[in-house]
């Protein structure tokens, strides 16, 4: 009598432009196949997958020896997509398929999808057939839907890795947005993680698409509270907000909630009288941010130290994000990153407050591609860039410091962000964002990951190094003696 036993055939598959390796488990007669994990000493392997790949494919394409229909029913309408199929790949490829298989009880297996998901779904036939796949943007959302009901779990996740890497990539009508709604509402915080971040990382191009009128109001209280953000300047995020508030007209409540999240305590003064005077939207709305306007003229006319005698200075009002104009940092090009060392210096305000914005602090920002010791920070600072012998493993570090102290620093700390930036299908984002401790000088895990060795290291963009320091002034220190 004849024995089956399985064997697992290997083969790389692509998922757009991911790559990835699966088996495909076959039935065959007589004695069990030599699973080779290790090659014999003198061996050559003859890889001959890709041929078994197109043989599959034309297994599918001919129906040649098809034992089952796939009568792809779409939704509400009388569209029929007969799809030709094997019963014994859909069962090793999906579990869901198995047991439908087994509860037909005919040829054909009928399944009913979304109008978006049955355009589709000879796409996703063909990937449990041949394992690659190629999709557009607008394809991800339900080719993602079919992978997760039919249980392909290979599938799923690489076209969880494929809607992460293309977050930046430009399309017709946008995809961002929608792609952060359909994480939530099927609980992929992986995917949900990654477009806020992006959102939150690349805020003012953001705002500058279509796509920034489409966002939810929760999405857009959720952006308003936070203090990553990555943007100009916060009047760049109020003009943004009364354009969403324009375009989108939620109810009064929302309205209120959101011009509540703006800190306008970091818009100068001069634009804040502008808006009171030719804002529609805060025209409109003044009652309800009258109490924030006005403790924001009192934060820019006092020094932070009188204030804090008589307000919590520690709320979000008071409390930078992270700005990208001059006046809270710079940007910094260093070419060839691995060559040698350098050394950058720039100014910035001394805090937001109106009362500090015409004193000036000098930074010093020093640059090593390899580990420099504790020993040789004060030479390297004084007498300009020297070359540090390779310890360490050569890890690159950063270091942020003021040129000088001042009494003026009283009652000031400073948190430092150094922000990465990168090129990403074609587009420039930010890739890494690394926050110094008040009381340190360096990032720790400053590029731990990078490889600026490689040239085409996603750190770098034209083989050099992108990066803008941000220097936020944070007055929760002086907490004391309220009166």
């Amino acid at each position: 009598m004849k024995r089956s036993f399985e064997h697992e055939i290997p083969c790389w598959v692509y998922v757009g432009t991911l790559l990835f390796f699966f088996h495909f488990p076959v039935k065959v007669s007589g004695a069990p196949l030599k699973q080779e994990a290790t090659l014999d000493s003198g061996a050559t392997v003859l890889n001959h997958s890709m041929y078994l790949v197109h043989r599959m494919e034309n297994l599918l394409t001919l129906g040649n020896s098809s034992d089952v229909n796939l009568r792809v029913q779409t939704i509400n309408t009388d569209e029929v997509k007969v799809i030709k199929a094997h019963s014994l790949v859909l069962s090793l490829q999906s579990d869901v398929f198995e047991e439908l298989l087994l509860s037909r009880n005919n040829s054909a297996l009928v399944l009913t999808e979304t109008p978006e998901c049955a355009a589709v779904f000879d796409k996703f036939v063909r990937y449990l057939y041949c394992g690659d796949i190629s999709l557009r943007l607008d394809q991800a959302i339900s080719l993602h839907r079919l992978a997760s009901k039919y249980h392909v779990w290979g599938l799923q996740q690489g076209l969880t890795q494929y809607m992460t890497q293309h977050l930046s990539s430009d399309s017709p009508t946008g995809h961002m947005v929608s792609w952060y709604n359909y994480a939530l509402q099927i609980g992929d915080t992986t995917l949900r993680d990654s477009c806020l971040q992006y959102l939150s990382w690349n805020l003012s191009s953001v705002l500058q698409s279509g796509e920034w009128g489409s966002i939810s109001k929760d999405l857009l209280l959720s952006l308003l509270q936070r203090s990553d953000l990555i943007l100009q300047s916060e009047l760049e995020l109020y003009e943004a907000l009364e354009a969403w508030i324009n375009q989108n007209q939620p109810v009064s409540t929302t309205v209120e909630t959101a011009l509540r999240a703006v800190r306008y305590g970091m818009i100068p003064p001069h634009h804040l009288f502008r808006l009171q005077r030719h804002s529609p939207l805060m025209v409109k709305y003044y009652e309800t941010i009258r109490d924030l306007l006005y403790l924001a003229f009192q934060f820019h006319s006092a020094s932070p130290i009188q204030l804090a005698k008589y307000f919590d200075v520690n709320c979000s009002i008071f409390t930078p994000r992270n700005y990208l104009s001059l006046s809270w940092g710079s940007p910094w090009i260093i070419n060839n990153p691995t060559r040698d060392d350098r050394s950058f210096s720039f100014q910035t305000q001394l805090g937001p407050s109106g009362h500090d914005s015409s004193k000036k602090v000098t930074w010093n920002a020093l640059f090593s591609p390899r580990w420099l010791p504790l020993i040789a920070r004060s030479t390297y600072t004084e007498l300009g860039a020297m070359q540090p012998t390779r310890t360490e493993g050569g890890r690159p570090r950063i270091i942020v410091t003021p040129a000088t102290s001042s009494p003026n620093f009283a009652g000031v700390s400073f948190q430092k962000t150094v922000i990465v930036m990168a090129k990403q299908q074609g587009k420039v984002i930010v890739r890494h964002v690394y926050n110094f401790h008040q009381s340190t000088e360096e990032a720790g895990d400053f590029l731990v990951d990078a490889d600026l060795q490689r040239r085409s290291s996603e750190y770098l963009i034209d083989s050099s190094l992108y990066l803008h320091i941000v220097i936020k002034p944070l007055y929760h220190s002086l907490l004391v003696a309220r009166k």
